[in-house]
């Protein structure tokens, strides 16, 4: 399982979009973006471990946009923002520490950034503990395609999903999340890009049943809607990717590289919401 969304901003729309076809002799990336903004941290030993680990995929999406205040009155950042440790690191980093002397340069340098141990295990355990509880209720439903042209949305998208506020009863980590979340942004902000972001979307929460499914190649903002950062917390606690699959790939604009994110339990991802970033989910054969 999956919680993400994106965020919106006023600029124009990104390049043409790379074919969908992957080059035949691409070679996947490892954490070799992490290990870049890791070393101009200051941080060796975790630039040696990210440059020896492969790339991250369970997922939550959060959609920053500009129709909307990013704080509506009378919301915190939650306090699981407070000890947010990027790829493992042991030494605690605030919020404006980890946004600013990480996320920041490896999202502008790279386009896609990786964030592990993000709530930490307890948190992150109740973030997985209401997401099944929500599963239960009934109320995912097939993923909806940006374009429904066709009936054959099951063989592009086989997700299925729920949006959540985080006001909901049963929600209360949920709200925890979308709120950490909406601090490192704060932070963010102003120095991703050319991007103002004044707001987003609910959280997308989403879960591959395990049936082989997944999600063909395609573009969180294809159309120029004002999405420019999505964001996504993966929830599968000893996900094993050579098993199971789900892995996410993503094709960056200009590369022949492509980045592998396994959808590894408390991990967080930042990537552009545009053309810059085709991505799939592969078929996965556990719930993810």
């Amino acid at each position: 399982a999956a919680a993400g969304g994106g965020s919106r901003a006023g600029v124009g729309k990104g390049a043409a979009p790379p074919s969908p076809e992957a080059p035949a002799e691409a070679a996947p990336l490892t954490n070799n973006h992490v290990a870049a903004a890791a070393a101009a941290a200051g941080g060796e030993a975790e630039a040696s471990a990210a440059a020896q680990s492969p790339s991250p995929s369970g997922e939550a999406v959060l959609l920053y946009r500009d129709k909307s205040n990013l704080y509506p009155g009378g919301v915190q950042a939650g306090p699981g923002a407070a000890a947010l440790r990027p790829n493992g690191q042991t030494k605690s980093l605030v919020p404006q520490r980890l946004a600013l002397e990480y996320i920041v340069p490896c999202m502008n340098k790279h386009g896609i950034c990786v964030v592990d141990d993000f709530l930490g295990k307890e948190l992150g355990g109740l973030v997985a503990e209401e997401v099944r509880a929500l599963h239960h209720t009934g109320r995912f439903t097939d993923g909806q395609l940006v374009s429904q042209k066709s009936d054959s949305s099951k063989d592009i998208r086989g997700d299925k999903i729920t949006w959540v506020e985080g006001k909901e009863p049963g929600c209360q980590t949920i709200r925890l999340l979308m709120n950490s979340m909406d601090d490192l942004i704060r932070h963010c902000n102003g120095k991703l890009g050319n991007y103002k972001i004044n707001g987003r979307t609910k959280a997308m929460v989403a879960c591959y049943p395990g049936n082989g499914t997944g999600y063909v190649l395609h573009v969180d903002n294809p159309n120029g809607d004002g999405r420019c950062v999505t964001c996504i917390y993966y929830l599968n606690k000893d996900w094993d990717a050579k098993v199971s699959g789900g892995i996410l790939r993503i094709f960056p604009e200009g590369k022949a590289q492509f980045a592998d994110i396994e959808p590894k339990f408390d991990r967080l991802l930042f990537f552009w919401s545009d053309r810059r970033n085709p991505h799939e989910v592969q078929p996965a054969f556990a719930t993810r």
